[in-house]
């Protein structure tokens, strides 16, 4: 990472600032600017999450919105209501309220008089989100968006669901934010207001987790905030950016593919990750590449961004399976758009011997499988954060209770851009089923890594709205679709294709154990194959960014991922801890902490028997004041119902402010 000291132009941050809505709730904001904006009026780019302006991303905020700031634009950082040093209370993910505050806010921002009168909106996940969202609102002083591993349907292509199953991440995801939302404002910015703020929150932010479970289709409560419910809402540019890694590679497609104004998208070896500190690597100047689109859309100078292929991928070269990986090898190559002419799919058929054959030349016949429970550990999270253990490993263990099928050793090198398509004809013994199919990359001693995968719940064979029971015996066709990805597969290696009828720890199990019978004559692997011609594309710069933070650490990072097996049971756990350090922040005199453990586990024959279960426990502290919460969430299942048990508990020093227990039972709906 190039550190840039001095910045071109001197840059003036203003540390906390109220910004009024029109209900009388202030939110709160950080700003940078270049000094002399109050004279001179320059552009200004919002960031607008939950994730505490004053502690939790001041770090990556101190290195990114300064150095932008010093390229002539005012970074405004606003804590959403009911988080970090603002009024009020976050009941959910991207309310009316929420959306109708980043209209006003922007409102506001454009008529200060730093600012020229046009804003744009920036954001990774929450904030690449509500940007997409804010856009289809059309507020009349945004210019221009750039999302970042987020996702245009909330339903198909979330943290939630995946193909109709559930995922693991869906709890994962909701103990974040119980853990986030009890959390007070600082006493420095607001004063003796701080516990009232906080006690309002702790009293009515709510069980997140109880409300989204009772929506397990895509019905108004997901559609609400999915702007590909109609992409024409959307008229002003969109860089759409994403990594292989990241959970929210996809949208980047769709948004390149159906967005009517100027869109350009890039997919790197990322996870969920800003490019500039983008794990895998190779990480690239990104703060250089987002000013050229702000200069475009902001400024009206011409970068030739504009001119430039809309599509921009990292193909990937083989890796050796990790569960971690500091980088990928590959190079970068542009699409003239999207669906790509340099893209053309190919099937291949699977046959009752095992093979996967491009020449159709492969015996028929049915082929049954019934995965035990623990295919799916060694798949890593939905959404890898680039910590170790949450990409997947070699594949060799969950192909053993998979039915596999792959081809001989490939006589050249193959080069795959976009998504593989399972179409699949089979018989389910079971209304409920759910299955699991696994793109490999198999090298000559074996090793197999997971280049994509895909999953769907059949009961939403035909749409996520109305899920339908399969009928035992009966024969369906289904297309089952996996994650995008551009990966090369060398000459001399062998691509597999492995199927399961389940895939947990990422993705809930069906109520029972489900046995699938496959006819394979009826059932072809559909694969992107793309040309080969990347003359087309350069390299990016080596990443830069502005001075660190200055802090002491306490508690460095740390992450690790275990799985073990009760020989005696079969039980097999994952259990996961993160802590996020211990740092003290010099210029606030602020220490702040937070550790997550989470835990997966499940018997190899019992669906019913899955539990997950994760706890946070943050502190803040300053001379005497201590705040310390921690908050635990259990999910179980029968057959017919989910059961959640949750507990948040909120000290200040020694003493308890809360201790409130949430528990609820939930209907399985065909999941």
């Amino acid at each position: 990472m190039k550190i840039d000291h001095p910045l071109p132009v001197p840059v003036r941050e203003i540390e906390h600032l109220e910004i009024p809505m029109p209900d009388g709730t202030r939110l709160a904001a950080r700003i940078w600017m270049p000094d002399g904006a109050e004279r001179q009026a320059v552009p200004a780019i919002l960031e607008y999450i939950p994730y505490r302006k004053n502690d939790k991303t001041l770090e990556r905020d101190h290195a990114r919105a300064p150095w932008m700031a010093a390229q002539g634009y005012a970074y405004v950082r606003v804590d959403l209501r009911g988080t970090g040093e603002s009024e009020g209370v976050m009941t959910d993910e991207y309310t009316e309220i929420e959306l109708q505050d980043g209209c006003d806010v922007i409102a506001w921002i454009a008529d200060q008089p730093w600012c020229d009168g046009g804003v744009g909106i920036v954001g990774i996940s929450w904030g690449g989100f509500n940007g997409l969202q804010l856009a289809a609102l059309r507020p009349p002083a945004l210019r221009a968006v750039v999302s970042i591993c987020s996702t245009d349907d909330r339903y198909a292509d979330d943290i939630h669901y995946m193909g109709g199953t559930m995922l693991c991440d869906h709890l994962s995801w909701a103990s974040v934010m119980f853990g986030i939302n009890t959390l007070p404002p600082d006493p420095e910015h607001v004063g003796d207001r701080w516990r009232g703020m906080w006690e309002e929150r702790l009293d009515e932010s709510g069980f997140w987790l109880e409300t989204w479970m009772e929506h397990q289709t895509r019905d108004a409560f997901w559609k609400h905030g999915s702007v590909c419910e109609d992409f024409g809402d959307i008229e002003v540019p969109v860089y759409a950016v994403s990594g292989w890694a990241d959970g929210y590679c996809r949208a980047v497609f769709r948004l390149v593919e159906n967005l009517e104004g100027p869109v350009k998208g890039i997919v790197g070896p990322w996870s969920h990750r800003y490019p500039h500190v983008g794990a895998p690597g190779p990480a690239i100047d990104w703060l250089s590449e987002e000013t050229r689109w702000w200069d475009q859309w902001l400024k009206g100078i011409d970068t030739g961004i504009a001119d430039e292929p809309p599509l921009r991928v990292y193909l990937q070269d083989h890796a050796v399976p990790r569960t971690h990986y500091e980088h990928r090898d590959g190079h970068w190559i542009t699409e003239p758009a999207w669906p790509s002419p340099k893209v053309a799919r190919t099937d291949f058929a699977l046959g009752s011997d095992g093979r996967l054959s491009s020449a159709g030349d492969v015996p028929g016949g049915w082929l049954t499988i019934a995965s035990p429970l623990w295919v799916g550990f060694q798949g890593g999270k939905w959404c890898s954060y680039a910590l170790p253990g949450d990409q997947p490993g070699d594949q060799r263990r969950d192909d053993a209770g998979s039915l596999c099928f792959e081809t001989e050793p490939l006589a050249e090198p193959v080069h795959i851009v976009g998504d593989a398509i399972l179409r699949l004809t089979f018989i389910s013994d079971r209304p409920v089923a759910q299955v699991a199919v696994r793109l490999m990359d198999v090298a000559p001693d074996g090793a197999a890594t997971r280049v994509s995968y895909g999953l769907l719940n059949l009961t939403h064979r035909d749409g996520h709205e109305h899920p339908e029971p399969l009928t035992p015996g009966q024969t369906y066709t289904v297309d089952v679709p996996m994650k995008h990805v551009a990966q090369t597969f060398r000459a001399g290696h062998r691509i597999r294709l492995g199927l399961s009828t389940s895939y947990f720890p990422i993705a809930w199990p069906a109520p029972e154990p489900v046995e699938l019978r496959v006819l394979t004559e009826q059932s072809t692997l559909s694969l992107p194959l793309r040309d080969g011609d990347y003359s087309d594309a350069a390299p990016f710069d080596p990443p830069r960014a502005a001075v660190p933070l200055e802090q002491a650490v306490e508690t460095p990072a740390t992450a690790e991922w275990n799985v073990m097996e009760d020989r005696t049971t079969g039980r097999v756990t994952a259990d996961i801890r993160v802590h996020e350090g211990a740092a003290h922040i010099i210029r606030h005199g602020l220490t702040h902490s937070a550790e997550c453990t989470e835990r997966y586990s499940i018997l190899p024959g019992d669906p019913t028997s899955a539990e997950g279960e994760v706890t946070w426990v943050h502190e803040m502290r300053r001379d005497d004041w201590v705040v310390r919460t921690v908050t635990h969430t259990h999910l179980s299942c029968d057959s017919t119902h989910f059961h959640l048990r949750a507990r948040m508990q909120a000290f200040e020093g020694d003493t308890s402010v809360r201790d409130k227990t949430y528990v609820a039972t939930i209907p399985r709906h065909a999941v």
